[in-house]
């Protein structure tokens, strides 16, 4: 079974690209199952057009992460939709929900979106324990872990501490495609970020010159704007054994425009 993971989606053209390039990738790669990082679809935040835009270019659940409740709009959203998850460890005050079981014509499929405490501006619980607390309920056999956190060694702890009880656990957030996509010893899948999905003249999807500016010390005169120009999708191919819901294969995936 191929399952496709996309990383963090940043603007309205980001959007656009996966409209025009997501259904083309997957049956290119026989794909049968995709989950899309959306949170920043917004740049920060996501709005409930703009989901329903990733729906339609080829995502099967979309992910959030930081940004999750950033466009009030999206809090009604969040509660008539279980295919979208905003982090599992947040407060359980928070709208929506942090993981989900869906039916695929291969059977069924876990995804579990959880938030890092390592360098984040807000005290969510414990990843590693509520990982464990929603793997040992889960009856699918595939089950799949977004993972947004800023430390790569916090999102590899977590690779290894659930290594052969998940499919596959990868890292979104820091926007950078890393290059140690492996199968851990006990059969899951990991790469450590998927990368971007956005304008490739950027950095991390936003105009060059507001972040440069602000590690000048010049303060934020406007909100954070979208890069223009031609586009990438980054992220990771999984191949999965859908019997055992061990992992085979890691694929990065990188499509230019």
């Amino acid at each position: 079974m191929n399952i496709l993971c996309i990383g963090d989606v940043v603007g309205d053209n980001a959007v656009a690209f996966l409209q025009k390039k997501l259904w083309g990738f997957r049956k290119l790669k026989g794909v049968d199952f995709c989950v899309v990082n959306g949170e920043n679809a917004a740049v920060l935040g996501i709005e409930p057009h703009q989901a329903q835009s990733l729906f339609a270019a080829g995502a099967d659940v979309i992910t959030l992460g930081n940004h999750a409740f950033q466009k009030k709009s999206i809090l009604p959203f969040l509660e008539e939709r279980r295919d979208i998850l905003r982090p599992a460890n947040l407060s359980p005050l928070s709208p929506g929900v942090g993981w989900g079981e869906f039916e695929t014509p291969r059977g069924t499929v876990a995804v579990i979106n959880l938030i890092g405490r390592c360098e984040m501006d807000f005290g969510p619980d414990n990843p590693f324990f509520e990982a464990e607390r929603i793997v040992n309920k889960l009856s699918a056999k595939i089950v799949l872990v977004d993972f947004h956190a800023e430390a790569t060694s916090e999102k590899a702890a977590l690779a290894w501490h659930l290594d052969g009880r998940v499919s596959a656990l990868w890292g979104t957030h820091t926007h950078v495609q890393t290059s140690d996509g492996r199968v851990l010893p006990q059969g899951t899948g990991f790469i450590t970020d998927l990368g971007m999905t956005g304008a490739e003249n950027s950095i991390l999807g936003v105009r060059p010159e507001q972040s440069v500016n602000r590690f000048l010390g010049a303060p934020r005169r406007t909100p954070y704007l979208q890069a223009e120009g031609p586009c990438k999708m980054e992220g990771a191919l999984f191949e999965i054994d859908p019997e055992t819901g061990l992992c085979l294969g890691v694929e990065a995936v990188r499509v230019s425009q």
